[in-house]
């Protein structure tokens, strides 16, 4: 399930309730509905990930990052096909539900996740494996979560929340670059052309910074709006964003210099950087909601 990168999809959910109570008025039920459906989405976003690099054989035995258990086989491909599916499933009962409050549109928009869910690592053009990751996780964690629970709520959408929803998307995909960081050597050898191994770890590491402070320049008419200290929200997570790419940027350059070989039990230096990265973001986002 990758505990420590679900923060992602909660705060996209989190993000367009903080919008709502700015601009308009939150429905919670939809508020609760939307959190679940992206929850599970992601959840089966994950076990599809794992399914598919194994099948394909972008995972290796022993590579950095956590233990993947259908490739250390932990876990059967069979079993974890079952678990994508059934997740999945209940993820769609519920992302059913929400069309009674916004229409049919709903229903597109949720067939499009789930073609997202496999076009990640799985198909004929798998998108983690064509440099095309970040853009994904963008769309799906930032544009689709923020923009649609919004339009639940409110039954419009507004360029504020536009906005918002590619700020929030920029920040997931830092949780991406982190793992595509770290993975950058064995992805090498597997042809998994991430971003970072198509760039390098050096690109990867200022792209990790400039989303960050991009992503607060376009919430900044918010903060602005709200007034008071609430600006000093958005200074400290620039500070604390800058500090950990400060860290990880050190980091990518040890195992630049190293390789990953001293890393084969899986516990790669850049790990808690994945669950620092999403907890940041995800705090940021609390705080917003809460201010709005």
């Amino acid at each position: 399930m990758r505990p420590r990168t679900l923060p992602v999809s909660i705060a996209g959910v989190v993000g367009a309730l903080g919008y709502a109570r700015w601009l308009s008025l939150p429905n919670w039920t939809v508020f609760v509905l939307c959190l679940l459906f992206a929850l599970l989405a992601q959840i089966a976003s994950n076990f599809a990930n794992e399914y598919f690099d194994y099948k394909a054989g972008r995972d290796l035995a022993g590579r950095g990052g956590p233990r993947r258990g259908v490739t250390e086989g932990d876990i059967t491909p069979h079993a974890m096909k079952r678990a994508t599916l059934f997740t999945l499933a209940v993820a769609c009962v519920i992302g059913l539900s929400l069309v009674l409050w916004g229409g049919w549109i709903i229903l597109l928009c949720g067939i499009a996740i789930v073609i997202g869910v496999f076009a990640y690592s799985g198909g004929p053009f798998p998108l983690s494996s064509h440099g095309l990751g970040e853009i994904a996780v963008i769309i799906f964690f930032g544009i689709a979560p923020v923009c649609l629970t919004f339009y639940l709520m409110t039954g419009y959408i507004d360029t504020y929340v536009i906005a918002g929803s590619i700020s929030i998307g920029l920040m997931g995909a830092n949780v991406l670059l982190v793992n595509n960081i770290r993975d950058e050597a064995d992805d090498r050898v597997v042809r998994k052309r991430t971003c970072v191994v198509l760039f390098g770890r050096r690109f990867g590491s200022f792209f990790y910074l400039f989303n960050g402070w991009l992503a607060v320049w376009l919430m900044g008419s918010a903060w602005l709006y709200f007034g008071g200290l609430w600006w000093l929200v958005a200074s400290g997570y620039l500070v604390a964003h800058t500090a950990l790419w400060y860290r990880i940027d050190c980091l990518s350059r040890q195992l630049r210099k190293h390789g990953n070989a001293d890393y084969a039990d899986g516990l790669s230096p850049l790990n808690p950087f994945l669950g620092m990265t999403a907890c940041l973001m995800a705090v940021y986002v609390l705080l917003f909601a809460i201010a709005a």
